[in-house]
């Protein structure tokens, strides 16, 4: 197949989308495709619009590529592409939104609050955010990955601090009451059958499951299985597949949770473009279940195709 690699992009994840595409351009070449990267900008649209491609690898991170914008590019082409639709994409980047859908499915959500500050923040909204979801609080652009503008507030001061590097990068902010315990991920495959892929517990080097951590070798480690009781990761897993469900996940997503003390899974966020890197998380939990980069990247694009000859859709 002649495919099309979408990376690059102007959000703030763009270094990490290039490397995800690099290394997605080299899978589907030892697979025997075609394959013409995109650092996407304003001519991709010609160029895709006359390339006769059988499918678009879509490999951006943050808005502007993992947000709908791009799916519904595709849309527009006819052009079969990987991963979540329109609805999904544009629901699950929209932290906001996600979490009050999920919360009304049953799904476990740390209580928060969203603000927008286009205006400015409100002198007293530290104080209201801390009245009302108590410390520390979590606080970040409601649109954004990898921890991209967030914080860990554990102080009124250190709130305020938060909301104005939020608002640097979304004028749309979150605040999150702050779990503690196991910090895990759960890929999901649907490709077209459903897979839950193996649960994968995230030990950070640094205080924070942060961009250096995640992005910099050495700086985080991967445990698999996570090491939480058999009770409590039989919940995370039925809890992804959930959310997964529930925003109407296709092809692939990746959710983040906390497990607290109880065994509460609670979903943080669901990744519809999850890092394809060699540190990522997704890959690795697919590698835990015997399905190699390749084949994880081939079973993507053949997904896009036949669920195009399926009448599917964002």
């Amino acid at each position: 197949m002649k495919v099309a690699v979408l990376k690059g992009g102007r959000s703030s994840e763009r270094e990490v989308s290039l490397n995800s595409g690099a290394q997605v351009e080299a899978a589907l070449r030892r697979r025997g495709h075609e394959v013409i990267a995109f650092d996407l900008d304003r001519e991709t649209w010609n160029s895709l619009a006359a390339g006769g491609f059988d499918c678009a690898f879509i490999a951006l991170h943050g808005p502007l590529g993992e947000d709908g914008t791009v799916q519904g590019l595709c849309e527009l082409l006819q052009l079969p592409y990987t991963g979540c639709g329109v609805l999904s994409s544009a629901l699950c980047i929209d932290k906001a939104m996600a979490n009050r859908v999920l919360e009304q499915a049953g799904v476990d959500v740390p209580a928060h609050q969203e603000h927008d500050v286009r205006e400015g923040i409100p002198g007293d909204l530290p104080g209201r955010l801390v009245a009302g979801l108590g410390l520390p609080l979590v606080v970040k652009p409601t649109r954004q990955g990898s921890t991209v503008g967030l914080t860990i507030a554990r102080s009124e001061e250190e709130v305020a601090d938060g909301l104005v590097l939020a608002g640097r990068y979304d004028y749309r902010v979150l605040a999150q009451r702050f779990v503690t315990g196991v910090e895990i991920t759960i890929g999901i495959l649907a490709t077209p059958e459903l897979q839950v892929l193996p649960t994968l517990e995230i030990v950070s080097e640094n205080p924070v499951y942060d961009y250096d951590a995640k992005y910099t070798a050495g700086k985080s480690h991967h445990v698999i299985p996570a090491r939480i009781p058999e009770s409590a990761r039989r919940a995370a897993a039925a809890s992804a597949e959930l959310s997964f469900r529930t925003l109407r996940c296709e092809g692939m997503a990746r959710v983040d949770l906390i497990v607290d003390a109880q065994g509460t899974p609670w979903v943080l966020e669901v990744n519809t473009v999850p890092g394809l890197t060699e540190l990522s998380l997704l890959p690795d939990a697919a590698r835990a279940a015997g399905i190699d980069f390749d084949e994880l990247c081939e079973r993507l694009v053949r997904h896009a195709r036949v669920r195009v000859m399926e009448g599917g859709g964002g």
